[in-house]
């Protein structure tokens, strides 16, 4: 094996485990949150309430809300996908497929132009 695929290899098993750690991550965070909610028998916001800001989600973390804990858990879900396409374009780089990097940039654009969307919109 040459020394460029091997390195293809490699970048490729990184790929993999961000996939498989982010899943892990956020579904240990999940966890967690839907065990605090069922100790405290809610989610410690009001009916049709929950943070939508990194300031509300962290403050409710350090008071142990579970409603912020389960959105940290779904914010890491959503990262771990957008991290797949930034090592993604590392890899496209490497391997000097150009086309591909052009490509993989567009998507993580439109990733972000549509999380800002998102920000915007709330």
């Amino acid at each position: 094996m040459t020394d460029r695929k091997a390195e293809m290899a490699e970048i490729e098993l990184v790929i993999g485990k961000i996939l498989r750690i982010g899943v892990i991550v956020s579904a240990t965070i999940l966890i967690i949150g839907l065990g605090l909610m069922m100790v405290h028998g809610g989610t410690g916001y009001g009916e049709y309430q929950f943070p939508t800001t990194f300031t509300a989600i962290f403050q409710g973390i350090g008071a142990l809300k579970a409603g912020a804990v389960i959105m940290l858990g779904l914010f890491c879900l959503i990262l771990t996908p957008v991290l797949r396409v930034v090592v993604s374009i590392y890899a496209f780089a490497k391997e000097q497929d150009y086309l591909y990097v052009w490509i993989t940039v567009a998507v993580l654009v439109i990733l972000l132009i549509g999380m800002a969307i998102g920000f915007i919109k709330r």
